[in-house]
């Protein structure tokens, strides 16, 4: 990595994902180490930071050099701190939020275009995250596809996950909240052109994407399904490994997540900033 003067990245697979080593991000980050940080951010897709101790404010001001920060409206807050939410899994718990591959805010006019999640307590084992990376997924589809995808439009939304229906009795009612506000749908193109990198990328995602426009969704789900499968093969995907104090940042436009659910009976308190995006096209 020679081409960087500033930073240390070290990728973790051949599909995306890198270390960033030699950032201290509470004692501030400077104009010439954040631009390559945010070369690093678009070269690798997903970027994370070890042994970092930040207080909220720290992590906030993080955040803003990015962009503006997105409020979640469906997490809880943490307590005193509005635009950082709370992503909790207790002993008793015995479902995870996020625990299958999903883009956040894929339901909104202007998606999200990422998120720092910062590690507070982790489980002894277990509780890692896995990404896909959405370039190679749709780089890799045949020509033959790629063009049937050019012209198609879809349907995200939020109520089906967030909406007072979806939350019933599960036992992340108690972490989530607003389902009133689970009511919008947003169409979005299937194939969108990334707006700082210019690559284009696969944008469907198994749990928002609700069918094709002017497609039932009986008529979307064998095609849907099939790019999911071909999306989440593991050569497309990374996986990280939790420590108190680490740091995840990732494009939102670019990848997918997933968070593991499998530390039963052991607590898990990340924190989350979303910075905002723009309309994509």
């Amino acid at each position: 990595m020679t081409d960087y003067q500033r930073i240390l990245p070290q990728p973790l697979c051949g599909a995306l994902g890198a270390e960033i080593h030699d950032v201290d991000i509470a004692s501030g980050v400077g104009e010439a180490q954040f631009a390559e940080l945010r070369r690093a951010f678009h070269q690798y897709g997903v970027i994370f930071f070890r042994d970092q101790e930040l207080t909220p404010e720290q992590h906030l001001a993080f955040a803003r050099l990015w962009g503006g920060i997105n409020v979640n409206r469906f997490f809880q807050p943490v307590d005193g701190y509005p635009e950082i939410a709370e992503v909790r899994k207790e002993p008793e718990h015995k479902n995870n939020i996020g625990g299958s591959w999903h883009t956040d805010h894929s339901y909104d006019d202007a998606p999200a275009t990422g998120s720092i999640l910062y590690a507070r307590e982790v489980p002894e084992v277990g509780g890692d995250t896995l990404f896909a990376s959405m370039y190679l997924a749709y780089e890799t589809l045949s020509a033959g596809l790629k063009c049937a995808l050019s012209g198609l439009n879809a349907v995200h939304s939020s109520r089906h996950v967030f909406g007072a229906g979806a939350l019933g009795d599960s036992d992340a009612s108690d972490r989530l909240g607003n389902p009133d506000l689970a009511v919008q749908d947003v169409v979005h193109p299937v194939v969108v052109r990334h707006p700082d990198t210019g690559r284009r990328v696969l944008y469907v995602n198994p749990e928002f994407t609700v069918r094709f426009e002017g497609w039932t969704e009986e008529e979307s789900r064998p095609l849907l399904d099939y790019l999911y499968g071909h999306a989440s093969q593991p050569e497309f995907c990374c996986r990280f490994q939790w420590r108190k104090g680490s740091i995840a940042f990732w494009d939102n436009r670019a990848t997918w997540h997933c968070a593991l659910n499998d530390y039963q009976g052991q607590r898990r308190l990340m924190h989350r900033i979303t910075v905002e995006g723009v309309a994509l096209g």
